[in-house]
């Protein structure tokens, strides 16, 4: 009986980014157009891995799924001693260290899509980076996240047990996702680095805030699409329609019977939406 492997490959790549070199794991599979995918805070690319494995994306798409330094198998800098600070993922490294995979990998002209605080990135990335993407595509994206500040030490407290993370990202997905996936997301949540999800959220609910700019940007550049899970009650469809009305030429979609983790939570309903956006931005 011959095994059943996935044709998905995981390598190194070294990037600099703001003058440090970072060792930066990814998977890839499929070939065609280019599509970086990125995952949420506190998490890693295993988040993707149903898209990675279903040939509807893999037939026309290369999908590219890093892991964020400090994140899954991209180790912190070997250069820095990054352990004499507190982890805090800044908006300004975070356009700078996809800017760096593009060029590295020699991408020219690909699709971005991310969630959550990748979500948050896509319509940052069209702003402050215009042309350098197609097309960005913002799961749970919002105009900012802004309001729930005060649970950011309550992430990283020592009478806080682990399990807390995983149990409040259980919150977010949809009662409808099936529990096999469900627990998988919260799984992988589990796993990550004490001071890491805390940190990204530095970005994801303090320094993202398109409030005032987010009409500035130019659709002509880089396409936006922006879409939210119905059961999302960080980034509901609210605050995504809110987000594309602001941005001539963006389109803002619901997501029926999902959560935050569309992609993992239940790919079968995500792909569903994905796949014809996805195509939507490829074409152009």
């Amino acid at each position: 009986m011959s095994a059943r492997i996935p044709d998905v490959t995981g390598r190194y790549v070294y990037l600099d980014v703001q003058g440090v070199e970072y060792r930066v794991y990814f998977e890839e599979a499929g070939e065609g157009i280019p599509v970086v995918l990125q995952h949420t805070a506190g998490c890693d690319a295993r988040q993707w891995r149903h898209l990675l494995e279903d040939p509807d994306f893999t037939s026309r798409y290369r999908l590219i799924a890093p892991d964020l330094p400090f994140h899954g198998r991209s180790l912190p800098p070997e250069s820095q001693e990054w352990w004499t600070e507190e982890y805090s993922l800044r908006q300004d490294f975070f356009l700078a260290f996809h800017v760096a995979l593009v060029e590295a990998l020699g991408l020219e002209r690909p699709v971005y899509a991310g969630c959550s605080m990748g979500g948050h990135l896509a319509p940052d990335l069209a702003l402050y980076h215009p042309g350098l993407y197609k097309a960005a595509i913002g799961i749970e994206a919002a105009l900012n996240s802004h309001g729930v500040e005060r649970i950011l030490p309550w992430l990283h407290h020592p009478r806080i047990n682990n399990d807390s993370k995983p149990a409040l990202m259980h919150t977010m997905c949809a009662p409808q996702s099936p529990e096999r996936y469900k627990r998988e997301t919260t799984f992988v949540y589990s796993q990550g680095a004490p001071a890491v999800f805390k940190g990204d959220l530095n970005y994801y609910l303090v320094e993202h805030d398109l409030t005032e700019d987010a009409k500035k940007i130019d659709t002509s550049q880089t396409a936006l699409y922006v879409l939210n899970g119905e059961y999302d009650w960080s980034a509901p469809p609210m605050a995504g329609a809110a987000l594309a009305a602001e941005v001539e030429g963006a389109t803002a979609t619901a997501m029926q019977e999902v959560g935050h983790f569309a992609m993992s939570e239940n790919p079968e309903v995500f792909k569903k939406y994905f796949l014809p956006i996805l195509e939507q931005a490829a074409a152009r």
